[in-house]
């Protein structure tokens, strides 16, 4: 494992992700990779878990007393980390075409792919336990149908193409991992045989595939076609998770001031404190969650109902959804 690189910003870093499950620290697709980024780049980090709002486009993040970095901006938590020189790993390569590119095929095809698997390409068990598990069932049924709309339209899927994005969407699958596989060879790494954010990008989806996704999954027989991957995906496993879970206790308890909600992990008893407005505001703001994904849950079943009734007149006969 390599020191921390020099001219990083030594903080002591807070991530947040959504919660442990299926053997995993996090079993979010998006969340995973920068949990190994860190592991890889030897930073020590405490690990938080964001039970309240799963449907956060902010999650995972990064947080220090002086510095935050969110998913959905500078695109992703890693970059945020490179681009503001706080952990690097990507100094030497980060400008090469063919690493660049890679990087690209993960994040696209990739990451296109796990997607269907989570949401259109599965009865969805996966994504409830990854997500919603711990939501009242009602909640949780209804942003995971919304999830699906979503993911419908992001992957640009109707009922008129469906057959022919999912063969695309695996064919590209297969093209990307056999290209992976090429790549690897018999290396601990990607690259130069060092670890970059290409190793924790693509560990994290390979991870999420083997242990969250059913036996059954399309998408988990292609990567089993690359017996190079799959070793390289458990030793590191083996060498970041599995020790980690092993050396240390639940997930720290030391609460980042930012955030959009409650955390899984109680803190230890300390003296009373008076709380800031910006614990105040979180606190107000995950106390009206459940009443604001409550009138969620009745708008979209309105919408659903509305949806249905004008289908019913039409000509075609048609029923459900039209994705396009």
């Amino acid at each position: 494992m390599e020191e921390p690189i020099e001219g990083e910003h030594q903080q002591h870093l807070t991530l947040v992700t959504r919660k442990s499950c299926f053997g995993l620290p996090t079993a979010c697709p998006s969340c995973l990779p920068v949990y190994i980024y860190l592991k890889l780049a030897n930073v020590p980090f405490d690990l938080c878990y964001n039970l309240t709002f799963p449907d956060s486009d902010q999650i995972p993040y990064v947080d220090s007393d002086t510095y935050v970095a969110y998913n959905n901006e500078k695109g992703g938590v890693i970059e945020s980390l490179k681009e503001d020189n706080i952990v690097n790993l990507d100094s030497d390569v980060q400008d090469l075409p063919e690493w660049v590119s890679t990087i690209a095929m993960i994040n696209s095809w990739l990451s296109d792919a796990m997607l269907y698997e989570l949401w259109v390409g599965s009865d969805g068990s996966s994504a409830h336990k990854i997500y919603y598990s711990d939501l009242p069932w009602p909640i949780g049924k209804v942003l995971y149908l919304k999830q699906v709309y979503t993911v419908k339209q992001l992957l640009g899927i109707s009922k008129d193409n469906a057959e022919r994005r999912e063969e695309e969407i695996y064919r590209r699958a297969t093209i990307a991992y056999k290209a992976l596989s090429t790549r690897l060879g018999e290396d601990s790494f990607f690259s130069d045989n060092r670890p970059t954010s290409l190793d924790a990008i693509f560990l994290g989806h390979a991870l999420v595939t083997l242990y969250a996704l059913p036996e059954t999954s399309v998408l988990r027989g292609k990567l089993l076609e690359q017996p190079n991957l799959v070793i390289y995906a458990d030793k590191h496993k083996a060498q970041l998770l599995d020790v980690a879970s092993s050396s240390s206790s639940d997930p720290s308890s030391s609460i980042p001031r930012r955030g959009p909600s409650n955390w899984s992990s109680k803190p230890k008893s300390q003296p009373k404190r008076e709380r800031t407005q910006e614990e105040k505001f979180f606190r107000r703001k995950a106390k009206y969650f459940l009443i604001t994904q409550m009138v969620a849950v009745l708008v979209f079943l309105s919408l659903l109902g509305g949806s249905d009734d004008t289908e019913a007149d039409d000509a075609d006969g048609d029923e459900g959804f039209d994705y396009e």
